[in-house]
């Protein structure tokens, strides 16, 4: 009986533990929203283009259903996973700021994500 509730406790302390992020993880990807949404760039997905604040919830979406299933394991994973490409079609996220040229979202994304970690000391990867 010992061994058996032990083994129940641990397994729900695995699963509660694996459905929570790293509270870095969950801070650099809202970081990224917060750019995106805060910036004057225009989003593309599936051909549409849509405001910073239209594909910042979007992704939030898309992060949500990513966290829940526990497909992250770190912000990359996220860009990969779901701030790059339509789940849908398969094509590739654009961004474009101002009047510069589009560029693929994870390229930007990465770039958002490498700053941020470099004003914070290099933390994370």
């Amino acid at each position: 009986m010992k061994a058996g509730l032990f083994w129940l406790l641990l397994a729900c302390s695995l699963n509660v533990r694996a459905g929570n992020l790293p509270e870095q993880t969950d801070r650099e990807i809202q970081h990224l929203f917060t750019v995106l949404e805060h910036s004057d760039c225009r989003f593309q997905r599936n051909g549409h283009w849509y405001t910073p604040q239209e594909a910042r919830a979007h992704l939030q979406r898309k992060y949500d259903y990513l966290r829940d299933r526990q497909r992250i394991t770190d912000a990359e994973s996220f860009i990969t996973l779901g701030a790059s490409t339509s789940s849908l079609s398969g094509k590739a996220y654009q961004v474009q700021c101002g009047d510069g040229p589009a560029i693929p979202s994870r390229s930007w994304f990465l770039e958002i994500l490498r700053i941020d970690r470099q004003k914070r000391g290099g933390a994370g990867r």
